[in-house]
């Protein structure tokens, strides 16, 4: 009897279409993934450009853009599938697909009709790979101490400064970037503005590639911004926005890529260990033999299935416009910490093997570390998550009164059209 695609622990949540997409991102990342891992392994120093390419033959930069302009119209569980499955076998390859999804969601949420008519067919083909440029060298995601500047020169806005940790840096076309705007002593939520920035315009420079801990062959790196000339059709959203454009596209699209991306390279090494000890001879059986070693594997089995239905739940609820901020803070938060107690269970039971790079669970165990501080560390998460707690019981903290993103902005992609004169 064969087995299922999709675990039944997902059932809720997938429509025969998910089940038809899962199917599909795992036989692309089998045949089309699976054998460039060991070419991007071999060459850390070196840019991936051909899964963008592969990803893009696929349209899969498109999955949350709207038929209207040529996209998926697919949601949120559709993209979580394709950064999941994709993250199974390779988290650069993962890593290229949600890091352009997430100024895809910025565009979709604050472009204007124009803009959406101009760019969005071009994402949607993969013609246009974007990237969203916040956190900085000094300031991290601090976006309050942001120090990148763009001034008002009578004509167009003039940007200067520099970003770090840009996912798709090197291969990206068109750059979100939030600047600040506003004078000094100017409130955050008001002084910050994001801007589309050609990635071949005069004045953008990308720093050379260099090898990282982990995700071989995906770049993220710093782009430097020297007197940048931006015209005011090229501002994404209104002029002191920024703030909103970088808080919302973290929450509803950093955290729950990184969520999937961790989610696939948990159950990577779940995978590989089980497979591990039921093969290693020890005495006379295997190390999957041993008590000790099933009650680690018991564990491991237990953190997987919660990262998982915890990951699906919290984008399920956003397909469907229920408010979930927290959930999917949730969900990033957990979802690493549960990916990383597995992965540490995982290289204790490889033992000296785990650190030789002839077994893949090297690989997704350095992988592992790059989920954690991306879209909010989890301090931030519990941070955020004790703030929630506190306004239920009649405390409010910093943002007792904002509506949260996933209520706020959950109409903008169901209901974004060509024609902006269309009645909805």
């Amino acid at each position: 009897m064969s087995m299922p695609a999709t675990p039944a622990t997902l059932d809720r949540f997938l429509t025969p279409a998910h089940q038809a997409l899962w199917e599909a991102a795992d036989d692309f990342a089998a045949q089309e993934i699976a054998p460039r891992v060991d070419r991007m392994e071999s060459a850390p120093q070196r840019v991936d450009r051909k899964i963008a390419r592969l990803l893009a033959g696929r349209r899969w930069f498109g999955v949350t853009v709207p038929e209207a302009f040529g996209g998926m119209q697919a949601g949120q569980v559709a993209k979580t599938i394709l950064i999941h499955r994709l993250a199974r076998v390779s988290g650069a390859a993962a890593a290229i697909l949600q890091a352009s999804l997430i100024p895809v969601g910025a565009l979709l949420h604050y472009g204007d009709y124009d803009q959406h008519k101009t760019l969005l067919p071009a994402v949607a083909d993969g013609s246009v790979l974007m990237s969203i440029a916040v956190t900085e060298p000094d300031q991290g995601g601090h976006i309050g101490g942001m120090a990148s500047a763009a001034e008002w020169d009578g004509k167009a806005w003039v940007l200067t400064g520099v970003k770090a940790h840009v996912g798709n840096s090197h291969i990206a076309d068109l750059h979100v970037v939030v600047a600040r705007t506003g004078p000094a002593g100017a409130r955050t939520t008001q002084a910050l503005t994001a801007f589309l920035v050609p990635g071949d315009q005069r004045g953008v420079s990308v720093v050379r590639h260099t090898g990282k801990l982990g995700l071989h062959g995906f770049s993220f790196a710093q782009i430097s911004f020297d007197r940048v000339r931006i015209p005011p059709d090229r501002v994404l959203g209104e002029v002191g926005q920024g703030f909103d454009v970088a808080q919302s596209s973290s929450v509803l699209y950093g955290r729950p890529n990184l969520t999937a991306v961790s989610l696939g390279l948990h159950e990577t090494a779940v995978a590989l260990t089980a497979q591990y000890v039921g093969a290693r001879p020890r005495y006379k059986g295997t190390l999957a033999d041993l008590g000790v070693v099933r009650n680690r594997l018991g564990q491991m089995a237990a953190r997987v299935i919660m990262a998982r239905i915890l990951a699906y739940h919290a984008v399920d609820m956003l397909d469907r416009g229920l408010s979930c901020d927290e959930e999917l803070i949730a969900a990033k938060g957990l979802g690493h910490e549960l990916a990383a107690e597995a992965g540490r269970d995982a290289m204790e039971l490889h033992a000296a093997n785990a650190l030789d790079d002839g077994y893949p669970l090297e690989r997704v165990w350095r992988d592992m570390q790059t989920t954690y501080a991306p879209a909010g560390t989890g301090e931030v998460q519990r941070l955020r998550l004790a703030q929630g707690l506190l306004r239920e019981h009649d405390h409010p903290g910093d943002e007792a009164d904002r509506t949260p993103w996933s209520v706020l902005l959950a109409d903008h992609t169901r209901h974004a059209r060509a024609d902006p004169t269309t009645a909805l």
